[in-house]
């Protein structure tokens, strides 16, 4: 009856629900084909799509999946779009098949947000669809929805506590939770790696449903240590609103095979982006100059809407075999739309054609470590993010997160020789990338382990960053 779709690279998890020849689906990523697919598998109609709120960290896909099915877009009391939808009363219900929907409003993370109450056949009290209201482990942060509302942070964090408390865990404890994130998304500060839970556990182990807790107490919680969300995130949750391309149109236009003249021709335009989303190991080893690096089996999305700033850049790739239209689907989640094509035969047909190549000099932990021991004043910039840098980091090293480096990266003295590090390599080699299309050179990339790095220069706590 209910299926999590759930997606590692956006730690994004997406519902299907069927009941007697109908279904719903619950905050779909943008492309349609899962849950058109699945409908016509099981023999069932697409009734409703439900949003729990404006998502701001991936485009959802209710738009074009409302005009292939003829659904219709559910959203919550307060939620403004361009394109027709229906918003749910607070209590209001929906039959699907023998079970029903009831939209519960629980503003916090947005003032729009609503919980979805599965009722099943026997009319117990199911399973509860929180959205970013309620994670495993965690709750939504206040802080997104300031501009659009002049709300503070600390308003929103109110109205959530009182969402959670008399809306949510006055549920029965048996509810099952199903969230619209996990670990690895920036939606929230302390979510867990499962994907669903039940509401007494989240009673028991997470901090913001304490029984006792305050409100003022509730509030500092959820604000403190918030980091500035991702550039992205109000661009997509204004595409949610008042609606984008069709997901059809950006994939026939992205999926195109380049010739090497082509993709030159291209290159050389000043508005055009090469992005090279092969591994770090193969980037490394070479790479056509000015490509910057976010390697597709990484947190790909996130780091795309993080780092290129404009989100109707134009795009070229540089894929591995046979991963190009997936690519153009993965940038277009995050909405992404403008990507021109792929480079045909890859980085192999470029290098075998004799055509310029750039390295990136990058040595492992080992050898690293050895050079640290005969010389512990090297210059060594950190790229991880600020909690990683405040939890453990090198003493001598200076703090540059990637998430800001662009901002801040004239903060560091390149003209000396700096060994670039992060917890395993993938942020350290997009790092480098970027510098190097700068014409930043002077730099060595280490790949490996953070905790395989010289445990004796290793400071537990924190130290002032660069970054703060």
């Amino acid at each position: 009856m209910i299926e999590q779709i759930y997606t590692k690279c956006l730690a994004q998890g997406a519902y299907f629900i069927q009941s007697k020849g109908e279904a719903v689906v619950i905050d779909p990523l943008r492309e349609t084909s899962p849950y058109l697919i699945r409908a016509e598998k099981l023999g069932v109609k697409i009734k409703y799509i439900f949003e729990t709120h404006f998502h701001a960290d991936f485009v959802s896909g209710h738009v074009d999946l409302a005009k292939k099915t003829g659904a219709k877009i559910v959203f919550g009391p307060q939620a403004e779009t361009s394109f027709d939808v229906h918003n749910a009363k607070d209590g209001e219900e929906f039959k699907v098949g023998d079970v029903t929907i009831r939209a519960i409003h629980t503003p916090g993370h947005t003032p729009e947000s609503t919980c979805y109450l599965l009722i099943n056949e026997e009319g117990k009290e199911h399973a509860l669809f929180t959205g970013d209201t309620l994670f495993i482990g965690d709750v939504g942060r206040p802080d997104l929805a300031q501009k659009a509302t002049g709300l503070t942070q600390e308003d929103l964090a109110g109205w959530l506590y009182d969402s959670l408390r008399n809306k949510i865990m006055v549920l029965p404890d048996d509810l099952i939770i199903y969230p619209a994130h996990g670990q690895g998304s920036s939606c929230g500060k302390n979510m867990s790696s499962e994907t669903w839970s039940t509401l007494g556990k989240q009673k028991q182990e997470n901090y913001a449903l304490a029984e006792n807790m305050t409100k003022d107490e509730f509030i500092k919680e959820v604000t403190d240590g918030l980091q500035a969300p991702p550039q992205y995130f109000a661009k997509n949750a204004k595409l949610n609103k008042i609606g984008y391309d069709s997901i059809d149109s950006v994939l026939d236009r992205g999926n195109r095979s380049l010739s090497i003249r082509q993709f030159e021709t291209l290159a050389e335009q000043k508005d055009v982006l090469i992005l090279d989303v092969r591994s770090k190991e193969e980037f490394v080893k070479g790479f056509i100059p000015n490509s910057w690096f976010i390697g597709l089996d990484g947190s790909f999305a996130p780091w795309v809407g993080t780092l290129i700033k404009d989100i109707n850049q134009k795009i070229i790739l540089v894929t591995p075999e046979g991963r190009g239209l997936e690519t153009v689907r993965r940038l277009a989640r995050v909405g992404y739309d403008q990507t021109l094509g792929f480079l045909s035969g890859g980085f192999e047909v470029w290098e075998k054609e004799g055509k310029e190549v750039e390295k990136i000099e990058t040595i492992n932990s080992e050898n690293f470590n050895s050079l640290y021991k005969d010389n512990p004043n090297l210059k060594i910039v950190d790229v991880r993010k600020p909690g990683e840098w405040d939890t453990k980091h090198i003493s001598t090293a200076k703090h540059l997160a990637l998430d800001f480096m662009q901002e801040n990266f004239s903060d560091i003295d390149w003209k000396d020789l700096n060994y670039l590090h992060c917890r395993s390599g993938y942020r350290s080699t997009v790092a480098s990338s970027i510098l190097y299309s700068k014409g930043i050179k002077n730099l060595v990339n280490v790949q490996g382990s953070f905790e395989s790095l010289s445990k004796e220069a290793i400071l537990e706590g924190s130290c002032p960053s660069l970054v703060s």
